[in-house]
């Protein structure tokens, strides 16, 4: 079904050739069609609601309607506003972006991506988010843009220490920290640290239960493949065989594979997401990387952090996630927590895949922008 939206006024954001170049195609279509991926208008509802958030009338600047959201950042684009902080001798790559609307009173957002992804990957969210926040993303130890050091033994952690550390000395200010799986995971852990008082709420899309699969030991599923996974462990630790299937994996075409059996929404798996995940597969490092990643230790358990956490929780979940099903254990304990802790809230969105925010962003923003405007209001600055 294709609705027609009259566009908005011209909004002022961050000023870079590309984001001119954007903004006035934006003002010179006065109809924009919006595919909105319904394939009847008896078609079921994309949201299901666990449970609701309260919206009052103060709350509505910060919504951002589909008529303003403004047009998702180029990957270049991106690239061109990046910098680099050096963290233990590493440089981090990493994004902030302030839009026209920001204001001291609100926290700032870091955006942390999942597995094998970057920065980029939240091309779709930035600038929304921008309009009322002011937004950092990162790329973790291993992926992106950052280092990718020879021999590093990757754990949980290091990235949940690297993120305290991020917010602690870049930012400086309290902060929601928005994550998507491994990302989600790391962030659980760096709330859960006893000595932060920097993190004002968790935003989790599709939580993983560990660093890789071999976290989930109470799904049949996983009981059943477990000697498989420590078989690949195995074949993971000769270098020729991890090669091999390294480049396999990395192929174009089999990464677009890849993408499309875990997104709902096959029209977000464009080129510019498959070269957001297979460009850093190719620098150096990269390959260790993914072994110690594969291989490793899974880290902490959700199910044994969350308990601990009292700070605002909005959860999101894809609801056609291979990689995390709303139907297995990591899946039910978050569905079970809105009835069982008053700060968690969660929405199963349906139709989507493991990672919401780029496969259904509208559906993403729909929820995660009012569940902000409510947080409480932000008065010291983190020292």
């Amino acid at each position: 079904m294709v609705v027609a939206v009259r566009a908005s006024p011209l909004v002022f954001l961050p000023s870079s050739p590309f984001a001119a170049s954007r903004n006035l195609k934006k003002q010179c279509n006065t109809i924009i069609s919006l595919n909105i991926g319904l394939q009847s208008s008896q078609s079921k509802p994309s949201c299901i609601t666990i449970s609701s958030i309260k919206c009052s009338a103060s709350s509505t600047s910060a919504i951002v309607s589909k008529e303003e959201e403004p047009l998702p950042l180029e990957v270049n684009e991106i690239k061109t506003m990046c910098k680099t902080w050096v963290w233990r001798g590493y440089n981090i790559n990493y994004l902030s972006y302030q839009g026209p609307n920001n204001k001291t009173s609100r926290p700032s957002l870091l955006l942390v991506h999942g597995f094998g992804a970057s920065v980029a990957h939240w091309r779709r969210n930035i600038a929304t988010l921008a309009q009322n926040y002011t937004v950092y993303a990162i790329d973790l130890l291993g992926f992106g843009a950052s280092d990718k050091p020879e021999g590093f033994a990757y754990n949980m952690e290091t990235w949940a220490q690297l993120i305290l550390d991020f917010v602690n000395e870049i930012i400086q200010r309290p902060t929601v920290l928005v994550g998507n799986s491994v990302g989600s995971l790391a962030c659980v852990i760096a709330a859960a640290d006893p000595s932060q008082i920097s993190i004002q709420g968790l935003v989790l899309l599709n939580c993983a239960g560990g660093m890789n699969n071999k976290a989930i030991v109470d799904d049949w599923r996983i009981k059943l493949l477990l000697p498989l996974l420590w078989f690949v462990d195995f074949l993971l630790n000769q270098k020729s065989v991890a090669s091999a299937i390294f480049n396999r994996v990395k192929q174009r075409e089999n990464l677009k594979n890849i993408l499309l059996s875990v997104y709902g929404n096959k029209e977000s798996v464009d080129e510019d997401l498959v070269d957001i995940i297979r460009t850093p597969a190719d620098a150096d490092g990269a390959l260790d990387a993914f072994v110690s990643i594969v291989t490793g230790p899974p880290g902490p358990n959700p199910v044994q952090l969350i308990p601990k956490l009292t700070l605002p929780i909005l959860v999101l979940w894809g609801d056609q996630d291979p990689f995390t099903p709303i139907d297995g254990p990591v899946g039910k304990y978050f569905l079970s927590l809105p009835s069982q802790k008053p700060n968690v809230s969660l929405f199963l969105l349906e139709g989507v895949g493991h990672c919401p925010h780029d496969d259904r962003p509208d559906l993403v923003h729909e929820k995660l922008l009012p569940w902000l405007s409510h947080l409480p209001v932000v008065e010291n600055v983190v020292t």
